[in-house]
């Protein structure tokens, strides 16, 4: 019998070709990958459904779901499109970020009086650190579950695709946060601050991460880029790793700018801006399995006791 390891490598080639192709934030392409890497790079101390054939299939489907969502109507899309993003340098008018979603939006309304000439509402400015740390806390209590199932020695089955769902849900934005358009107020053309360099004004954000990434990355020219990379175990409160994940992207901000007027992401492009991608992407697959694997790990932890806030 084959191991998990070699069926989930397996799974990893096969996956790109069961589904069909769309245009969404990161693109269906890029947040598919994102999420199948970083479940085939877990390590061997998670649950082995994690790591099995149907897990990563799992995960590569819900990547780019919930763009789906957003793209049934207007009141939905214009619900959800503040969690996939955060300009961050509107968001650091505030100075330091709360790191609660509500103290967040308090601060941006104190900040707004200062600001009279921005829109610095929660809609305008983001809320995708909150996104991703709130859904990082609903993956840690599924997996509270699945410790407490197996020690009962009852079904898991329920659990493991609880599991999974949030876990892709999750990717989602953790691969949104590696995509410098997504942490930027400049996320579609250079509109915001001063634009000595001649960068371009024009709506560049879905031809990059939508037609570009499509046309031109491949999910075996990303998969070294993971497997290299040490998985590590975060703190168990993730806020301030993502926060620096997210302000390491936001430092590439330029450089798409750069390879964008040198033709970078035209057609085939050139091969700093493919590399360039590449790097992105699996940045995105890194961080998702570190987040994961950390869920995991502290879900051993005591339950903190409920202080009534």
């Amino acid at each position: 019998m084959k191991s998990p390891a070699t069926l989930a490598r397996a799974a990893a080639l096969l996956l790109p070709f069961l589904f069909t192709q769309q245009g969404f934030a990161w693109g269906h392409d890029a947040h598919s990958f994102i999420n199948q890497l970083a479940g085939a790079n877990l390590p061997q101390d998670v649950p082995a459904f994690l790591r099995s054939p149907e897990a990563l299939s799992a995960l590569y489907y819900y990547g780019p779901q919930p763009d789906r969502w957003r793209s049934e109507d207007d009141s939905l899309y214009n619900s959800f499109v503040a969690e996939h993003d955060i300009d961050l340098e509107w968001a650091d008018l505030i100075g330091p970020l709360p790191h609660k979603r509500y103290d967040y939006v308090a601060a941006l309304v104190a900040a707004q009086a200062k600001h009279p000439d921005l829109k610095l509402t929660p809609d305008k400015v983001g809320l995708l650190p909150y996104s991703t740390d709130e859904m990082y806390t609903m993956l840690k209590s599924a997996f509270r579950d699945y410790r407490s199932a197996v020690a009962k020695n009852e079904d898991t089955k329920p659990v493991e695709g609880e599991i999974l769902f949030i876990a892709g849900w999750l990717g989602h934005y953790v691969g949104d946060g590696s995509q410098p358009l997504h942490v930027t107020a400049n996320y579609n053309g250079w509109t915001y601050g001063p634009n000595p360099n001649g960068y371009t004004k024009a709506h560049i954000h879905q031809s990059y991460e939508g037609d570009y990434v499509h046309n031109n990355i491949n999910i075996d020219d990303v998969a070294p880029l993971v497997a290299a990379a040490k998985t590590t175990t975060l703190p168990g409160d993730i806020f301030n790793d993502y926060m620096a994940y997210l302000r390491h992207s936001n430092s590439y901000v330029e450089k798409i700018y750069q390879l964008e007027k040198a033709g970078g992401f035209t057609a085939a492009g050139t091969p700093e801006a493919k590399t360039f991608t590449l790097e992105r992407i699996a940045a995105g697959a890194i961080e998702l399995r570190d987040i994961i694997y950390t869920a995991w790990v502290h879900s051993a932890d005591p339950i903190p006791a409920y202080n009534g806030n």
